[in-house]
Formats: structure tokens, sequence, C-alpha cells
């Protein structure tokens, strides 16, 4: 794939995952007053407080300051791909404002624009972008706490908004209604970002292990490691096959081990972000 269509991949991951988080707010959130959090959330208190303005607009404004603050700590390509996030969600904010408000109770609408909402940042994110605002903040923060999953730094920032909700609207329900969103949000951001690139760790304890690992290699196109192990019951000595496979090769690979060994022991767990060959590379911008 050469790198023009690459890029124009990326640029469509980051303006579908605007989309989506457009949709969350114009349809279920906003007409709701449950506040999403974030700069869009502050730009719907700044609507509520001046009595003028458009959320699109404001949170254009004050994605200004923070765009220069990111592109110097981050890099080239955050800084590109959140200016094009920023334009994207702040357009369809405004352009999405017009359809007519899913009529739900307030809590299906925090919940149902939680998850959209969620979905959404997480394809921008995930794409290595933002949608700008707090978004940058909150990469800049995971860069700090780089063992802290970047959904849960979200939820911690937003928290702030949420209170302002509560008070600008003068109803304290609205503000639960937001924490419940902002909480199911973060959930589904590392959902997203992560959960979609698991794979899974197989122990394999067999006295066939050379010929399991050669399948393996041949069948699978994984590569195998042996581990010394010694049974604690006999005080055998054997071999352990440890190999790391792709959610959609558990099944082809147990069937492999069976048919070698039908008393195999097998266990399968999970192996979450794997780097090497055959999977993903280190990055220092990664989530």
């Amino acid at each position: 794939m050469n790198k023009g269509i690459k890029t124009l991949i990326w640029c469509g991951k980051i303006v579908f995952g605007c989309i989506l988080f457009a949709l969350s707010f114009d349809l279920f959130l906003e007409p709701n007053e449950v506040n999403a959090g974030g700069i869009s959330g502050l730009a719907m208190v700044a609507v509520e407080l001046l009595g003028f303005g458009s959320v699109g607009l404001i949170t254009a404004v004050l994605n200004l300051p923070l765009f220069a603050l990111g592109g110097a700590k981050i890099g080239r390509k955050f800084f590109v791909g959140s200016l094009i996030g920023m334009i994207a969600s702040s357009a369809m904010l405004d352009l999405f404002a017009v359809l007519p408000a899913v009529k739900v109770e307030p809590l299906m609408a925090a919940l149902y624009g939680g998850v959209l909402c969620g979905i959404g940042l997480g394809i921008v994110f995930a794409a290595g972008a933002s949608t700008g605002g707090s978004d940058i903040i909150v990469r800049l923060l995971k860069l700090r706490y780089q063992n802290v999953p970047i959904g849960t730094i979200n939820i911690c920032f937003d928290l702030l908004v949420v209170s302002l909700t509560g008070l600008v609207f003068r109803d304290i329900s609205r503000a639960l209604y937001s924490g419940v969103t902002i909480f199911v949000c973060g959930q589904v951001i590392d959902a997203v970002v992560y959960r979609f690139d698991y794979s899974k760790v197989a122990l394999i304890i067999s006295g066939q292990y050379e010929q399991i690992a050669r399948q393996i290699g041949v069948k699978l196109d994984r590569g195998a490691t042996f581990l010394n192990g010694e049974g604690s019951y006999t005080g055998k000595q054997t071999k352990v096959v440890l190999t790391v496979v792709k959610k959609q090769q558990v099944a082809e690979l147990k069937r492999l081990v069976v048919e070698i060994d039908p008393d195999a022991f097998i266990v399968v767990q999970e192996a979450h972000q794997v780097l090497g060959e055959g999977f993903a590379r280190y990055s220092r911008d990664a989530l």
C-alpha cells in the first residue's frame, strides 16, 4: 500500500471518529443537557453562561492555544492529525446540530451518548490524533503517566467539567448523568484503543513438544519457545511450548495440538499489546 493511500485511510479514520463523536453530542448529550466533558463540554457550559455562540465555534476558539503546546511536545503527526480532528469535530458539531434529537430518557441519553462518544474518540486516539482541546492535554498526561490507561486519564480530567455542569445548569441530576456518560465513554475508549489488539498466549505441555512447535511454525506462521518444566508428581523433566497467536488463530492452534497429542495440556490466556515480529512495533507515542 503506497503512502498516499495510507494517508487517506488515516485521515478517514480521524474524520469518521469525529462524526461519531459529533453525533453522540448533538443527538444524545446536548439536547438532554448531559456533558461529555472536555473542551466541547466546557464550550457547552460557556454557551449557557454567555447566552450566545455555538458549541462548535467556541470549541475551535478554545482549542487554538493548546495546539502549539501539543505540536511542540508530541510531534508533527499528532499535530496534523489533531488539527484535522479539531476542524472536523467542530464542523460536525455545528452541522449535526440541525438534526432532530433522539427522544429518550436522560439516563439512556447518557449511556448511549457515552458509548457512541467513546467509540468515536477511541478511533481518533487509536489513529494517533485527537479532537483537540482536552484530548491534547490527556495525550500529554499519558506521556507522563505511561502505565495509566488513556481512558482513565480522560475520566479524571473530565470530573471538573462535570462539576461545572452541575453548577451552571443548577441541576445535580444533570451532573450525575454527565458522570455516567464520562465513565462509560472512558471505558469504551480503553476498549477501542487497547482491546482490539489483544492476542493469546498459549502454554502447551506435551511429550510431542518438538512436533507441536514445528507445526505451529508451519501452519500458523508463529514462533514458539521451549521452557524447561518438571512434573510435580513424577519429577520428570519436560519442555513446555510457549507461543503467542492472534485471537482468530486460537481454534486452529487447539485443533493442531490435539491432532498431534490428544492428551496435551493447553493453557490459553489473554496477551495485551504484544510487541515483536508479526505483531506491533514499539513506539514512544503509543497509547
